[in-house]
């Protein structure tokens, strides 16, 4: 009975909080609808600077066929490479093709040409994607120019062979529904994982938690006390989130939702008690934001969140494996992208389902009661 009215007190102190059911309804809703759209590793509208030095019929066309790709933007033609490599320091052009003279006439008679592709490195993925789609626009116009003219050598026969790319489970390679679920999971630990630890150390520096403590409420009943009301409005949240996926990007579940919010339950559980542990070794409010924040950015880098945990260093590799956020980004990935089964999905219940238990433990033996 003693934890019945203490959950109510919890749900009436957080309806009484103006910031809070605002920050319930926004979050969710800027974060699956601005964040997608802004941390997208899509590369467009690309500028690029064309230096004709042919200035040929062919030339032209390979010209207009640049700027018609939906990929980049023909922002400057210039007469010289220095006045392009100018431009490209002012930041006004990415990519500098440059075409040679006599382009068309080599073409022709020697069936070989050369084109040179200059690209602002400063930003690698930029630069490396933006350089692959130019080579094959510059690849396919050669071929299509060899099959109008026919300048293909059909004294040399070489083996031909037609790929096909079946894109599986992603088929529009829409990064949005690649981030979707990885969000989902970061509004979890915003909101269980860093409220319930400010809360408790909130009520530190106010003097409420000593009132409790002198009182006969048990440790365990505090405890759960604090963390229910947070593990409903998680869950609320999260079934929030996925109907605003649904909403704006038509984008829902491929697997069971009862799944869903079983890995979503035991996340939550996970993110609460160490928030939780935070609170009991703090002292200050900022003192628990600020180590919060400090796990919450370790989290994102090493979840896979950003950046594909295939790609990091070993060392990087061996850290994810700690990382809870990791588990549940991977099976809310599964499960909207490639509708997993909880068998399929074993290895993640398991490392959650340990990483809870060793965390709970943690944080009910760091809780002490000064009675």
């Amino acid at each position: 009975m003693v934890i019945r009215f203490l959950i109510e007190k919890e749900f009436k102190q957080m309806m009484r909080n103006i910031i809070l059911p605002i920050v319930f309804v926004l979050l969710p809703l800027g974060m699956i609808n601005i964040m997608p759209r802004a941390a997208t590793q899509e590369v467009k509208d690309l500028k690029i600077c064309v230096i004709d030095n042919d200035h040929s019929t062919w030339s032209a066309r390979l010209t207009q066929k640049l700027a018609a790709s939906a990929y980049f933007t023909l922002t400057d033609v210039s007469s010289s490479y220095r006045q392009g490599l100018q431009a490209m320091e002012r930041a006004q052009v990415d990519f500098i093709i440059e075409i040679e003279p006599d382009f068309e006439r080599r073409l022709v008679c020697d069936g070989v040409s050369r084109v040179m592709i200059s690209a602002n490195a400063v930003n690698g993925v930029k630069a490396g994607l933006g350089t692959s789609y130019l080579s094959q626009i510059i690849a396919d116009y050669s071929a299509c120019l060899r099959e109008e003219h026919g300048l293909t050598d059909v004294t040399v026969r070489m083996a031909h062979f037609d790929v096909e790319p079946r894109y599986m489970f992603n088929t529009e390679l829409d990064y949005k529904a690649f981030m979707v679920p990885g969000l989902m999971s970061m509004l979890l630990v915003l909101i269980v994982g860093f409220l319930p630890a400010l809360n408790i150390v909130g009520e530190k520096e106010k003097g409420t938690i000593e009132q409790i403590n002198v009182t006969p409420v048990g440790r365990f009943e505090f405890i759960f006390s604090k963390l229910i009301p947070y593990w409903c409005v998680g869950l609320l949240i999260l079934a929030y989130s996925m109907l605003l996926a649904k909403g704006i990007y038509g984008q829902v579940p491929s697997g069971s939702i009862a799944v869903i919010f079983l890995f979503a339950t035991l996340f939550i559980l996970v993110v609460s008690c160490l928030g939780l542990i935070v609170s009991n070794y703090s002292d200050t409010t900022q003192q628990a934001a600020l180590v919060m924040f400090f796990f919450l950015v370790i989290f994102i880098l090493l979840s896979g969140l950003l950046t594909p945990i295939a790609g990091m260093p070993a060392w990087a590799k061996a850290v994810t494996m700690v990382n809870p956020l990791r588990y549940f980004i991977e099976v809310m990935r599964s499960l909207y992208l490639k509708g997993s089964t909880l068998h399929d999905l074993s290895g993640q219940f398991f490392a959650l389902a340990g990483y809870a238990a060793v965390v709970w433990t943690i944080a009910i033996i760091s809780y002490r009661k000064n009675s």
